[in-house]
C-alpha cells in the first residue's frame, strides 16, 4: 500500500486495539459491566476493520488482468465500506441491544477499579493512534479543514482510522462517564445509557463512513485542482486549440482515468494530430502523475455544435460537464 493510504496509522491503529480488547474484556468479567462489554466488541470490531483494511490495501496492489483491465484499485474502497458494515452491525447495534438489556435489568458494578483503570489504559492507547492518523493525514490534506479531508480524500484508509479512532475516544468518555455515574449512585441503569450512548455514536459514524465509501465506489472525478492541472496541459495553442469535453475518473486513490475530446485545426494532417496526442498525454502524466489512463480523441471545434449542449444520449447518466469545460 502507498505512504497515502496511511499503514503507519492502521498498524498503530491495529495494535492499539488489540491491546485495548483484551484488557476491555478482562475488566467485563471482573466487573460485569456493560459498557465495558460493548466497548471490548467495540475494539474487536475496530480491529478487524484494520485487518479489513490492510487486505483491502494489499489486494489493490494486483497487476490488471484481461478480464479487469483498469486493475485492483477499487478494491480499497469495497474493503472501506465492508468497515462501515462492521462498525455498525456488530459495534453500533451489539452496543445498543447490550445497554437496552442491561437498563431493563441493572445490577451493581463489582470490583469498579477493573473497568476505571482499563478505561483509562484505553484513553492513553486510542490516543496514541489517534495521533499517529493525525499526523498522517496532516501531510495530505494541506489547507482543507478535517470535515472537507474526510468528505474529499480518495485514500479511504485515513478518513476511515481517524473517525474510528475519534470515535473510539468519545465512546471511552461516554464509557467511563455511565460506570462513574453507576458508582456515585449505586444504580447500574446509567452504565446502560453510557452503553446505549456508545451505540448510537458508533451507528452514526459507521453511516458517515458508509455515505463516504458509497461515494468512492460509483466513481468519483478528480478533484478541482487536478483537473485544472489537466486542462492546462492538454493545451499547448498549436494543434490542440481546446478542449471539447472531457471526464475524469478515479480508478483507485493513485489511479486516475482521463477521456478527453480535443479541438484541433482542420488541416493538421494524422502525422500531426498523433504527434500532438502523444506529447499531450506526456504532458497530462507530468503534471498529474496518478493519471495512468488516457483516452484522447481528437475532433474539429464547432461553435454551432458546442451551442447544442451536451448530447444526454452519449453520456452515461445524462449529462455532467465539467464547469470548467468548453
Amino acid at each position: 500500500m502507498s505512504a497515502s493510504g496511511g499503514t503507519r496509522a492502521i498498524v498503530a491503529a491495529l495494535g492499539a486495539n488489540l491491546a485495548i480488547a483484551a484488557s476491555k474484556f478482562v475488566a467485563f468479567a471482573f466487573s460485569g459491566s456493560s459498557s465495558m462489554l460493548a466497548e471490548g466488541v467495540h475494539s474487536l470490531a475496530d480491529s478487524g476493520n484494520q485487518f479489513l483494511l490492510l487486505v483491502g490495501g494489499k489486494k489493490a496492489q494486483r497487476e490488471a488482468t484481461p478480464q479487469h483491465p483498469f486493475g485492483y484499485g477499487r478494491e480499497r474502497y469495497i474493503y472501506a465500506f465492508l468497515v462501515s458494515i462492521v462498525l455498525f452491525s456488530i459495534g453500533g447495534m451489539f452496543a445498543i441491544y447490550e445497554g437496552y438489556e442491561k437498563i431493563r435489568h441493572p445490577h451493581e458494578l463489582e470490583h469498579w477499579y477493573w473497568p476505571v483503570g482499563v478505561l483509562l489504559f484505553a484513553i492513553i492507547a486510542e490516543g496514541f493512534s489517534f495521533k499517529t492518523a493525525i499526523k498522517e493525514s496532516n501531510e495530505l490534506r494541506g489547507k482543507l479543514s478535517w470535515s472537507q479531508f474526510i468528505r474529499r480524500a480518495k485514500a479511504p484508509e485515513l478518513p476511515v482510522v481517524l473517525l474510528e479512532d475519534f470515535g473510539a475516544l468519545i465512546g471511552l468518555v461516554l464509557a467511563l462517564g455511565g460506570v462513574g455515574m453507576a458508582l456515585l449512585t449505586g444504580d447500574g441503569v446509567w452504565d446502560g445509557i453510557g452503553t446505549v450512548c456508545i451505540g448510537i455514536l458508533l451507528v452514526s459514524i459507521a453511516l458517515v463512513l458508509a455515505a463516504e465509501t458509497k461515494s468512492l465506489l460509483l466513481g468519483e472525478a478528480a478533484g478541482v485542482e487536478d483537473v485544472r492541472k489537466i486542462e492546462a496541459a492538454v493545451v499547448d495553442d498549436e494543434t490542440v486549440t481546446g478542449i471539447i469535453h472531457m471526464r475524469t475518473l478515479h480508478l483507485g486513490p493513485e489511479e486516475l482515468l482521463v477521456a478527453a475530446k480535443i479541438a484541433v485545426q482542420h488541416d493538421d494532417t494524422a502525422a500531426e494530430v498523433a504527434s500532438a496526442i502523444n506529447a499531450a498525454e506526456a504532458r497530462i502524466r507530468a503534471a498529474v502523475p496518478i493519471a495512468r489512463v488516457i483516452y484522447l480523441e481528437p475532433d474539429i471545434y464547432s461553435e454551432a455544435e458546442a451551442a447544442k449542449g451536451p448530447d444526454r444520449e452519449a453520456t452515461p447518466g445524462g449529462p455532467a460537464p465539467h464547469p470548467a469545460g468548453h
